[in-house]
């Protein structure tokens, strides 16, 4: 490449010496002689440019020509120049990382006509982001004796964003009769940020019931939150023996104001209304009961 770039050097200047033969010669303009050798400087650069690219892809042709390819060009270690990663400890993805968690929703005092008691809801689970198992609980105690308690214990597997369905068992216990039952489940955020928890049940003697839950959390600042809630339970046949009818059988719904100390730690106070319908009311009335009541509320929300 270099005799060319002599001969090209060469030939510029032979026309830059014919130019300013001519110019004594026969008078020029001006303005036509600035073209001219600005014209020339350009084309020079442009040539040299060029011969430097050319330049520079021979020495990488001859650099690839002189280099092999990898016997394995797909092998993550072809490119590695014999350097062992294997001391390293392998990375790990976040699903494949166990954790555990115990919240507790509600740790309350519940207080309605002239009497208080306390309640109580919580869930804990352990496992990964896909597969994890589930234990819940939610009861109410009164006189210092567990009059109704539930509790379940799940499968749950990520099905969606947000979503996991839940397949396990669920246990009923207090002063009334114990019952069993399946549970088949979807539990997540709905849109506009609802948690939502719908859960049917398949008990012995051909019983079958639904739960569905729902509330939803208002910032007033960051610390300072209002949570909305409802919770409802049907039953698909009478169950005389815990008072229960069919259909739907209690509905309660709440709004609840509380304080974030830490995100673990969260006093709270709260009104809620609940009644009793169909042959469930029909069961309360008999024993003297209120079918439907306002609840005042005071407790704590913790996580572990």
């Amino acid at each position: 490449m270099n005799h060319k770039k002599a001969l090209l050097v060469a030939a510029m200047m032979t026309v830059n010496l014919a130019a300013a033969w001519a110019q004594e010669a026969e008078p020029m303009d001006h303005d036509d002689m600035s073209h001219m050798n600005h014209q020339n400087m350009s084309d020079m650069q442009d040539m040299n440019m060029e011969d430097m690219k050319m330049d520079d892809m021979e020495m990488s042709h001859d650099h690839m020509t002189n280099e092999s390819a990898p016997a394995a060009p797909r092998d993550p270690h072809a490119y590695a120049d014999g350097y062992d990663f294997s001391q390293f400890p392998m990375r790990h993805e976040s699903h494949e990382i166990m954790t555990g968690a115990l919240r507790v929703d509600r740790l309350e005092a519940v207080r309605a006509d002239g009497n208080t008691a306390t309640a109580y809801e919580l869930q804990g689970w352990f496992g990964g982001s896909f597969e994890r198992a589930v234990v819940q609980a939610e009861g109410e105690v009164d006189g210092g004796k567990l009059q109704e308690g539930r509790a379940e214990l799940s499968w749950a597997h990520a099905i969606a964003p947000f979503w996991d369905a839940q397949l396990g068992v669920r246990y009923d216990h207090g002063v009334d009769p114990e019952r069993g039952w399946l549970a088949f489940g979807v539990q997540g955020l709905a849109p506009y940020w609802f948690e939502t928890s719908v859960t049917l049940y398949v008990g012995d003697a051909g019983r079958t019931a639904l739960r569905v839950e729902a509330d939803y959390e208002l910032l007033i600042t960051q610390k300072l939150i209002v949570q909305p809630r409802i919770e409802a339970n049907l039953y698909g046949k009478r169950d005389a023996e815990r008072e229960l009818g069919s259909g739907l059988s209690d509905l309660a719904a709440g709004i609840r104001l509380r304080y974030e100390i830490r995100r673990e730690f969260a006093p709270y106070i709260g009104v809620e209304w609940a009644g009793k319908y169909g042959g469930t009311a029909d069961h309360a009335r008999a024993a003297g009961e209120a079918a439907k009541e306002t609840r005042a509320v005071a407790g704590l929300r913790l996580w572990f």
